[in-house]
């Protein structure tokens, strides 16, 4: 259908900006926890643990599900969840919010009462800035607008970090490694770590078939949304009398399509 459909990069050219193939090299526990002390060096993180791996968190049966990257807990009552967005959206910082709201959902799930529940972060590593202000990490709790020395001490916290930062004070460490993720030449031997395993992960049979299917589930996805919106807009013109040959250009301009498919849909509307 034209050049609708998003580019997808060949599994042996992934890089750790790929979600995917980042949830699969922090499956191990040293190189999660070391790029956690890099990302929270104030915190005394011991070890960590995988309550679920690639955790899939769904409220209810008609809920929209989230599959988390990265979500971990160090043992003492603090859960972690750790997503690479490789594409830029203005709308992630809502993302975060949902997020947390299902994450707690799951917590409170398990019994938890609301004043025990764990202290979080959510942390995104992004390859641009969304906020726009040049900040390597831009991290985020619940102050009173009134009086900025006031705390919620919800115990949530949300953390963007900018692989295309300029400015703020962070540890040459995790400088290093958003060099990495931005494609920047590093010989930090974390890096040097990350880069075996990302390797290693691509020589990984069966992470490569689980990646194939999801690839191609997201462009059937895709099509059937793409479709639904084409049927939808032939839909709303002619609820405008906006006629044929017209809705027939613009649907052909605007989804790229050859004309062919713009007849197609013309008819499939009609049947519908």
């Amino acid at each position: 259908m034209g050049n609708m459909e998003t580019k997808q990069i060949k599994w042996e050219e992934l890089s750790i900006s790929n979600d995917f193939l980042f949830g699969k090299v922090m499956q191990n526990p040293e190189l999660c926890k070391e790029l956690l002390q890099r990302i929270l060096p104030d915190l005394d993180i011991d070890r960590i643990e995988y309550p679920e791996l690639q955790k899939t968190i769904k409220e209810d049966f008609d809920a929209k599900g989230i599959r988390l990257d990265v979500y971990i807990n160090d043992g003492k009552g603090t859960v972690y969840n750790i997503e690479m967005q490789a594409v830029t959206s203005k709308y992630l910082p809502r993302r975060t919010r949902y997020y947390q709201s299902m994450i707690d959902l799951q917590l409170v799930d398990k019994g938890q009462d609301y004043d025990t529940l764990n202290n979080s972060y959510i942390i995104f590593i992004c390859l641009s800035d969304i906020f726009g202000k040049g900040r390597y990490m831009y991290t985020f709790e619940n102050v009173c607008k009134e009086d900025s020395e006031v705390i919620l001490n919800d115990g949530a916290k949300k953390i963007f970090l900018n692989a295309d930062g300029k400015n703020g004070t962070i540890s040459r460490e995790l400088k290093e490694f958003l060099n990495y993720v931005a494609g920047r030449p590093s010989e930090d031997v974390f890096v040097k770590k990350l880069k075996c395993a990302v390797e290693h992960a691509k020589k990984n049979r069966e992470w490569r078939r689980e990646y194939m299917t999801l690839l191609m589930r997201d462009r059937e996805n895709r099509k059937i949304g793409m479709e639904v919106g084409i049927l939808g807009t032939v839909s709303s013109l002619r609820d405008f009398n906006i006629p044929d040959v017209e809705i027939f250009r613009k649907i052909q301009e605007k989804y790229n399509l050859s004309p062919e498919e713009a007849e197609r849909y013309m008819k499939a509307e009609v049947e519908v």
